[in-house]
């Protein structure tokens, strides 16, 4: 899934994204690690993957979205 990064926290490796119908989603330090990433910043493009649906949804894995 895509989506948006919207906040990032680097001292905690903890941050936010939106979905493409604008929704918010946090994500935690293993989510992010999980990725491989340094650095993210706000408005860049990423590829997610999450676990459950709705409200309980959570990101497992942010990293960029390449073409």
């Amino acid at each position: 899934m895509q989506a948006t990064s919207f906040t990032y926290d680097s001292e905690n490796r903890t941050g936010s994204v939106l979905l493409d119908d604008g929704t918010p989603v946090d994500f935690d330090a293993p989510a992010f690690d999980a990725g491989g990433l340094r650095l993210l910043r706000p408005g860049q493009r990423v590829r997610i993957e999450t676990e459950g649906t709705g409200a309980s949804m959570r990101i497992t894995l942010v990293t960029l979205q390449t073409f």
